[in-house]
């Protein structure tokens, strides 16, 4: 905080609020930060204007729509096979007005994360968002970030770019903390407090869990989100992920960032202070308040999300956190204090473990004694200064083969 070097996202650097209105590019635009992002962009004109899209490309109708509505310059897909259908939905769209640049292939979004504007969001799914993360944050981009992967992956490449507030959370729970930080110095506080649902499966033992389904852990009780992300909701995992991204983002000590469940989702996160105060970020659930604070900060966005109804009644439950039923939580501390690569195993066995419960080939209590055998075999990661983008890439190559190959092996074994 500011008694000391600034960590990445920082609330007491205050951008200039007289810019005029930003330009922005969203990264993921047709998921479920994306087009949040948009229906917040078009209800707020005067603010905001979305100069560039880009989507991996699997509803080129959507991006097409967007990019209309918008009068975006360029869309981008990841998916070069996408091009033509994207190119005919524009065309559909648009009839005799210049359709807009298109971009298409893996490196499509990094470019357009260096494009010339006020603000990137990442709101990309999963570590192919690294590649934009850092090339935003090179550009000299504002990065609204969403895609904790990145940071995760390659916490020392990202940290070795940013310069002090560069970063802004849009996840709920360090968009939580970076407001509540607001309030002291880096010295006054004594804890991070990261709360979580508890997820669909709250409340259930290790035992219990062995036969849960594919429909069970996407329904989940507060949030809607992608398959993957819901996935690692009921898992924990994305709790775990949110601790080391917290650590990273705040510079707090790992045993100096809490998790606790609370089910209601009304608050998002808590920081606890010297002086025994605890001050706590509660709204409605709702992306829409993070995603304000990410592209609109330090300026806030009027009605940009639902507030709460004071005259009715409601309960606030909080509750440990069950470690044993849930051992995501511990093993992401693990990888976040080895560093290195080991986060980057972490995330990338996890990924293809989620993608094989999905599929119906690994029960759900085995994602994550997958996840730890493969940490556990990973050993000594690269650390330090001398940590690359290839070494990050490699660790994700290897962790992913032997993610599948323990995977099939437990799979195997479980129907002998």
């Amino acid at each position: 905080m500011s008694d000391s070097p600034s960590p990445l996202a920082d609330p007491h650097i205050v951008f200039d609020p007289s810019e005029g209105r930003r330009d922005i590019v969203v990264l993921g635009s047709t998921g479920s930060i994306g087009t949040q992002a948009i229906d917040l962009v078009l209800r707020n004109p005067d603010r905001f204007r979305v100069t560039a899209l880009s989507a991996a490309g699997g509803r080129v109708g959507l991006l097409a729509e967007q990019a209309r509505k918008l009068r975006a310059g360029t869309v981008a897909v990841a998916r070069e096979d996408a091009v033509p259908a994207l190119r005919e939905a524009l065309a559909a769209l648009y009839g005799t007005e210049p359709l807009p640049r298109i971009l298409a292939g893996p490196d499509a979004a990094a470019e357009l994360a260096a494009s010339p504007c006020h603000t990137v969001l990442n709101g990309i799914t999963g570590s192919i968002g690294l590649a934009p993360t850092l090339a935003a944050l090179e550009a000299g981009r504002t990065l609204a970030l969403a895609n904790k992967e990145s940071l995760i992956v390659g916490g020392p490449l990202v940290k070795a770019l940013a310069k002090p507030g560069q970063i802004i959370p849009v996840d709920s729970e360090h968009a939580a903390l970076f407001q509540a930080l607001a309030a002291g110095t880096r010295g006054d506080v004594r804890k991070l407090v990261v709360t979580a649902s508890g997820g669909p499966f709250r409340g259930r033992t290790r035992a219990e869990l062995a036969g849960v389904t594919r429909e069970d852990a996407l329904a989940h009780p507060t949030w809607a989100m992608g398959p993957v992300i819901t996935v690692n909701s009921a898992t924990l995992v994305n709790k775990g992920l949110e601790v080391i991204e917290a650590h990273l983002l705040y510079d707090i000590p790992f045993d100096r960032i809490e998790v606790v469940v609370h089910p209601q989702s009304y608050v998002h996160s808590m920081v606890e202070f010297t002086d025994g105060s605890t001050l706590a970020q509660a709204t409605p659930p709702d992306m829409r308040g993070p995603i304000a604070i990410g592209v609109g900060w330090p300026e806030r966005v009027p009605d940009a999300a639902p507030a709460f109804d004071w005259s009715t009644a409601s309960t606030w439950e909080f509750f440990p956190l069950d470690d044993e039923a849930f051992p995501s939580v511990g093993l992401a501390r693990h990888v976040g204090e080895l560093g290195g690569t080991a986060p980057a195993v972490f995330n990338a066995a996890n990924e293809e473990c989620v993608e094989a419960f999905l599929d119906g080939r690994l029960p759900f209590n085995a994602i994550m004694d997958t996840v730890t055998e493969v940490v556990a075999e990973h050993g000594t990661p690269a650390s330090g200064t001398s940590l690359t983008v290839a070494d990050v890439l490699e660790a994700e190559t290897w962790a992913r083969a032997r993610a599948r190959e323990t995977a099939a092996k437990a799979t195997a074994e479980a129907r002998a």
